[in-house]
């Protein structure tokens, strides 16, 4: 299980290897996404709180990136955090996600991203419950739920 610890290790001393890397032009993202998915997952940008589809289902499945269609989380450990934003307490294996250190609007944050292809998904907090004290807070736009 991933601790906060854990974190600050990858975002300062380097990420896990990830299983694969997909790599792609802008024009080919932007093909294959839609605007607001583009803006947030190539252009780190962020839904507005409680306006993700996704916030609200709790559906069994997995939850993948949608821009190389990588697991991310498993519904299993998904939570309702009441910060407007689908939260999870681990990633679904440790090399799914890369850690990065986040020096913008004026404080210091932990992003999240795809392992894979590098899509901005969100951040990390050490407010979750426990036993992790972890809380992914990931945008709707960048995640598919596969139900199957």
């Amino acid at each position: 299980m991933l601790t906060w610890k854990d974190v600050i290790s990858f975002a300062t001393k380097g990420n896990p290897t990830p299983d694969k890397i997909v790599q792609k032009t802008e024009k080919e993202w932007k093909a294959q996404l839609t605007q607001e998915q583009f803006r947030i997952t190539r252009l780190k940008g962020t839904e507005r709180p409680h306006s993700g589809e996704l916030c609200s289902i709790y559906d069994e499945g997995k939850y993948n990136c949608v821009c190389c269609n990588t697991p991310l989380f498993d519904s299993t450990i998904k939570f309702e955090s009441s910060s407007g934003w689908p939260s999870f307490t681990q990633p679904i294996k440790e090399n799914a996600i890369k850690y990065v250190k986040d020096t913008t609007l004026g404080m210091i944050r932990v992003e999240v991203l795809c392992n894979t292809c590098d899509a901005h998904l969100g951040h990390i907090f050490p407010d979750g419950p426990e036993p992790s004290g972890l809380r992914y807070c990931i945008n709707s736009e960048s995640m598919v739920l596969d139900t199957k």
